[in-house]
């Protein structure tokens, strides 16, 4: 029996569940609602600026692409999560380095003056602390995080400035190797990290910032494990045994994750082949630059993206296929090392789980799986925050001076 099959057949008496949840609306009771929930990974700045289109208002999933905004976010009791400082990998240069660090900046700047501008609804987090304190004061969380350390340049000086400025997970690479690392999608040139990719480590734990390894190729996660003084965790990524893709972690891997305190937030992407061609390639590069174009433009790529998707999806994985995926991984690494990063507004979204509205299904599939309470609460939000707590700590031991 091949891996695949071994994880059809342990999973078979929960099929019959997962079909009821795939079709189920959002819980109308409290198995979901009394959760404190954050995703990892949220690219959803790159709507922030477009021009009449509000963060504020709800927007139809049948009429426009973007997955994610506040009465959605209550929708699906997301209580908030990371939005992503995402940077498109570019030329290894003064110059490609110099327009990285103004595009991270404006991205950065972005996402603060969404914060501001809906502060009675959502407010900026810097700790755990900080995010626990917001939700029971019933407003959303806002965490900023990077996708790809390529604008930092050559130094990790630049590290500081996005500390200050409340990022507090930061990935290393994306999808072409850059300065720091290997990515899992391009051939190695560094065999993981890069000499500057050590000294990103040593100042990602010295700034109490959390290393994000989704995108980093086995040997810089290996090595980033191995280094890291604090647990690290995957913002969004998926199961090797599940989907053979090396965006996935393989079980191996999985589990040194889990014995090193991190945790694997759980993805929608990387459950099937995806279908990218060159017109969806290049509505993927239009709605990078949504800001840039009017509204009745930004419509016409909104029903362009989606009328492909009903014909062609992005992906072919369903909620079942999501389902399975998540419960393997929860059995390999368990629910202290589990968590959420969906990938909503950055390519991410299944049948069953489109935006950020379905999210109570998950709850509801892994209620009836048999998880508790507590272990939901892991898996949506402590463990999350442990990690930020951990990163924390480790940043205050390194700067508290040394015993006499």
């Amino acid at each position: 029996m091949n891996r695949l099959a071994g994880i059809a057949a342990a999973l078979a008496p929960l099929t019959l569940t997962l079909a009821a949840c795939s079709s189920a609306p959002a819980l109308p009771d409290a198995a979901h609602t009394k959760l404190f929930t954050l995703d990892t990974h949220l690219d959803s700045a790159v709507h922030f600026t477009r021009p009449g289109w509000s963060f504020g208002d709800r927007h139809d999933p049948a009429a426009e692409m973007a997955q994610l905004d506040l009465p959605r976010m209550a929708d699906g009791n997301l209580d908030g999560g990371f939005f992503a400082i995402f940077t498109p990998q570019g030329p290894l240069t003064p110059e490609g380095y110099a327009a990285a660090g103004k595009a991270a900046q404006r991205r950065s700047a972005e996402i603060d003056l969404m914060l501001a501008r809906f502060s009675d609804r959502i407010g900026a987090a810097r700790s755990a602390d900080e995010a626990v304190a917001l939700n029971a004061r019933a407003k959303l969380v806002g965490f900023k995080s990077i996708e790809n350390s390529y604008p930092l340049g050559e130094s990790v000086a630049a590290l500081s400035t996005y500390q200050k400025e409340g990022v507090r997970l930061v990935g290393v690479v994306h999808t072409q190797n850059n300065q720091f690392a290997d990515s899992s999608t391009d051939q190695p040139r560094w065999n993981g990290l890069s000499p500057l990719g050590r000294d990103w480590v040593r100042e990602m734990n010295r700034l109490g910032m959390v290393i994000d390894a989704s995108h980093a190729s086995d040997a810089a996660f290996d090595q980033m494990v191995a280094q890291s003084a604090t647990p690290i965790l995957l913002s969004h990524s998926g199961s090797r045994a599940v989907f053979d893709h090396p965006r996935n972690l393989d079980d191996e891997r999985l589990r040194k994750l889990a014995a090193s305190g991190g945790a694997l937030c759980f993805s929608t992407i990387y459950l099937s082949n995806i279908d990218m061609g060159p017109e969806r390639e290049a509505l993927f590069d239009k709605s990078e630059r949504m800001a840039n174009l009017s509204p009745a433009e930004q419509d016409i790529v909104s029903a362009r993206w989606l009328a492909m998707n009903r014909t062609a999806p992005l992906w072919s994985s369903t909620f079942e296929q999501y389902m399975a995926g998540l419960l393997h991984v929860i059995k390999v690494a368990g629910p202290e090392h589990v968590c959420f990063g969906a990938d909503f507004d950055g390519g991410g979204g299944i049948t069953g789980l489109a935006d950020v509205s379905d999210l109570p299904r998950i709850t509801l599939a892994l209620k009836a799986a048999g998880y508790s309470d507590g272990d939901l609460e892991k898996m949506w939000s402590g463990n999350v925050l442990r990690i930020l707590r951990a990163a924390q700590a480790q940043a205050q031991a390194q700067a508290a001076p040394a015993p006499r």
